[in-house]
């Protein structure tokens, strides 16, 4: 399902030396760097997107599903293509057209286009990160396998950080097409570097069966799915006849994929691994926390911009912090993961999650900027122990052949969980919202002192009756979202703890390939 086995490719090349070396790594993090930088770049910039293509914070979140559904259809092409092309060829296609992608999205005069351009960017990135990973160890000698997937993490670790707080910046001091248009440079110029160095590096090319059945019926189900959980808010669900269609789509279509899959000689997602406790507990606990912590990431500054006056640029700095930790104590998980039990790595990564969002629920809307940067500040330990255990236990166990199909598959688990976590946590927080604000507005009637004495507050500043109730509904709103945004935070500590006992189904697994793949998590 992705490229090649690292290994083999790091020994039928000689590594680089010396500025080759140095300069190769360079390309390949920066264009790795580029990638990651998108899947987070948006999140603090949906309130301006949204208001300036006309649609509501909601319909806006489409611009990160639509990335991260087509990022994880592309995943199970990568093998193919690499086959097919070179790893070589694959990855600078895959650069140039990201960057094509990016110049679009920044052009894109309304948000149906811009959601067809993020998903296409989306679609073309997806060999980036698992070649990205591939040349990296080709360029250097086996001994030093270990710092090259370390330099490789940091990056993958940083660009999260970076995301946020570059995103927010140039919403506030520029204008928001500019957070894709920053990539032509960077993709270019990372191009450029990667061909002078590794042209003549090119893989053997052959042509292999691709299974097109299956690829289209796994682009069907998840589509639908994505799609129902998108539009289902905005046209009141199973009420709608578009919802029943895209429902029947996902499940028919659902079936029929797992009916093909597993009876295809050459099968586009190899599902025998999941008879594996290991990979299924391991991938199953890996995507559900992935997409508990991305919708979190996700909700967490559309409140601050929408109800507590925060700009994009303060709530990127909101989340930036959540790197720090991760940088520092990542490559100590990476080297000792080997001799500790990693299942209890995993375990301590979501017992800091549920404390992390436990903290947020406690939030109200004077809450100030410190104590709402903490919990981010801590949850980059929770980060530091979650993909590197997580993806060691999954692959454990598992022969070297079969590590590609399986980090592929594990990756496509959990990107789709991720692009689903968004929907579902956006279209939760807004129907919690209006159930409290429907609570709320019972308490403002006439035999009530409270919204008595706040209407003749509002009478005596001079307010008019109308006016006045329009600053009760402000503040109705503000609180309603607030407590909706606590629920989900309680909701999510709850799960995470639920996520424990899952990953302790798995049998206790001894490094190994596991640990040399942990990269492909990200």
């Amino acid at each position: 399902m992705s490229a090649s086995d690292p290994k083999a490719a790091a020994a039928a090349i000689a590594p680089l030396e010396g500025s080759a070396r140095v300069l190769g790594t360079i390309a390949l993090s920066a264009a790795t760097f580029m990638n990651v930088l998108d899947t987070s770049i948006a999140n603090v910039s949906l309130p301006a997107i949204s208001g300036d293509l006309g649609v509501s914070p909601t319909q806006g979140t489409w611009v990160i599903t639509s990335f991260g559904v087509a990022n994880a259809i592309a995943v199970p092409l990568t093998g193919f293509l690499t086959q097919r092309f070179g790893q070589v060829r694959l990855f600078m296609a895959s650069v140039l057209l990201f960057v094509l992608s990016s110049w679009l999205c920044g052009m894109a005069p309304n948000m149906t286009t811009l959601i067809a351009f993020r998903a296409l960017q989306g679609f073309v990135a997806g060999p980036m990160i698992p070649l990205s990973q591939t040349l990296l160890l080709s360029s250097y000698p086996r001994a030093k396998a270990g710092l090259a997937m370390a330099m490789w993490s940091i990056t993958t670790l940083v660009a999260p950080v970076m995301g946020p707080l570059l995103g927010g910046w140039i919403t506030d001091n520029i204008s928001w097409p500019w957070i894709f248009f920053i990539n032509v440079p960077v993709g270019l110029l990372a191009a450029t570097v990667t061909w002078s160095i590794y042209r003549k590096r090119e893989t053997a090319t052959r042509k292999v069966p691709i299974d097109a059945i299956g690829l289209g019926l796994l682009v069907a189900w998840v589509g639908s799915l994505q799609l129902m959980l998108d539009k289902g808010k905005e046209l009141d669900w199973f009420h709608s006849g578009q919802i029943v269609a895209l429902a029947v789509v996902a499940v028919v279509g659902f079936a029929l994929f797992l009916a093909w899959e597993l009876t295809e000689k050459h099968p586009v997602v190899d599902l025998s691994l999941f008879r594996r406790r290991n990979f299924w507990s391991g991938a199953l606990a890996t995507s559900v926390g992935y997409g508990l912590f991305f919708g979190n990431v996700v909700i967490l500054p559309l409140w601050l911009q929408q109800f507590m006056g925060y700009t994009a640029t303060s709530a990127g700095m909101v989340l930036a912090p959540v790197g720090l930790f991760a940088i520092v104590l990542s490559p100590v998980v990476g080297l000792t993961v080997g001799r500790v039990d990693p299942r209890i790595y995993a375990t301590l990564s979501f017992v800091v999650f549920a404390i992390v969002v436990g903290m947020r629920a406690r939030f109200t809307t004077q809450t100030d900027f410190e104590t709402i940067m903490i919990p981010t500040l801590i949850q980059g330990i929770a980060m530091a122990f979650f993909f590197i255990p997580l993806v060691t236990i999954t692959l454990s166990g598992l022969p070297p052949d079969r590590i590609p199909a399986a980090s592929g598959l594990s990756n496509f688990a959990r990107i789709t969980a991720g692009a689903m976590g968004t929907s579902i946590s956006t279209t939760l927080w807004e129907n919690r919202a209006a159930l409290h604000h429907a609570q709320l507005a019972e308490a403002v009637n006439p035999a009530s002192p409270a919204a008595n004495a706040t209407l003749s507050m509002f009478g005596s500043a001079g307010f008019s009756p109308e006016q006045a109730l329009a600053q009760i509904n402000r503040l109705a709103d503000q609180q309603s979202f607030m407590l909706a945004t606590a629920d989900l935070f309680y909701a999510s500590a709850v799960l995470f703890v639920l996520l424990i006992p899952i990953i302790w189904i798995a049998k206790p697994a001894k490094g190994g390939a596991g640990s040399d793949a942990a990269a492909g998590a990200h």
